[in-house]
């Protein structure tokens, strides 16, 4: 789901121009971010690969209060710099991240981090279907590229298509990415 990921954050950028674009493209990977070293450490793992093809044991960064502590800490950060409305949209988009894995991702999301008190794990499994949820990913990624570029050529004609080209040629690396699980 990264390039749903991204998607995303070109949808809020659209409609927040004022958030510097790299901040919504972090905020809305932070959840992965964190869990690099954390994987990297053995801590968090993977039984599987491709995409979609694993189950995913992110029991701290991708359980829903670790995801909403993450989301917190990330806004509180962005607020210092950027201000309170940004700093809220940005802990929005972070959170938005567990919402969007939610509905791809297999039963592995906890509710506790390191599942504490073995609860059940949500997932709607929309990976099972690896051909529909490339299509849902290709869908938000067009929709929110489409609204960034929108929304750009509204505020500088001259540079929309430049901006436009861009955003669809990261959508496309971003997408084959995703796609091959690099």
């Amino acid at each position: 789901m990264i390039a749903g990921h991204f998607g995303l954050a070109a949808a809020v950028k659209a409609g927040r121009p004022a958030i510097p674009v790299w901040t919504l493209m972090l905020a809305t990977a932070w959840l992965d971010v964190v869990f690099v070293p954390l994987y990297l450490s053995g801590i968090e793992t993977v039984d599987g690969e491709g995409y979609g093809g694993g189950v995913i044991h992110a029991d701290y960064t991708h359980s829903l209060v670790g995801a909403l502590v993450l989301a917190a800490l990330f806004g509180v950060v962005a607020s210092r710099w950027l201000g309170r409305e940004a700093g809220l949209v940005l802990g929005g988009v972070v959170f938005s991240h567990w919402l969007l894995d939610l509905v791809v991702h297999r039963a592995d999301l906890p509710i506790l981090p390191g599942n504490a008190g073995d609860l059940p794990t949500f997932g709607f499994g929309l990976w099972r279907l690896p051909a529909v949820s490339a299509v849902v990913e290709l869908l938000m990624l067009a929709v929110g590229i489409g609204l960034y570029w929108r929304a750009a050529a509204k505020r500088d004609p001259k540079r929309a298509r430049t901006l436009g080209l861009s955003a669809a040629a990261f959508g496309v690396v971003t997408l084959a990415a995703d796609l091959l699980g690099v």
